[in-house]
């Protein structure tokens, strides 16, 4: 069993997550050619050793969560909450 440590519910079996992709920051819609949109959307990284992961907890809390774990072991290094978003107002 792999526990996955949610930060709002603690240690989770990993069954009670969904898996949401790499993190990584959306692109402007209104200024992003199409070769740049569909490389965000379908090209991935998915390197052997730690990587960054958004995370929804579906069964416990269902807030997303950001992970930090080793594709080779599942090892969770850290988790914590998505950054915030900046937003201006110009």
């Amino acid at each position: 069993m792999i526990l996955l440590p949610c930060p709002h519910c603690g240690p989770r079996n990993a069954s009670e997550f969904r898996y949401a992709g790499e993190a990584s920051t959306r692109p402007d819609p209104n200024a992003t050619t199409p070769e740049e949109w569909r490389a965000y959307l379908y090209i991935k990284n998915n390197p052997a050793g730690w990587t960054t992961e958004k995370w929804f907890h579906r069964t416990g809390c269902r807030r997303y969560f950001t992970a930090e774990r080793h594709t080779v072991t599942n090892e969770v290094r850290e988790t914590r909450l998505p950054a915030a978003r900046l937003e201006s107002n110009s």
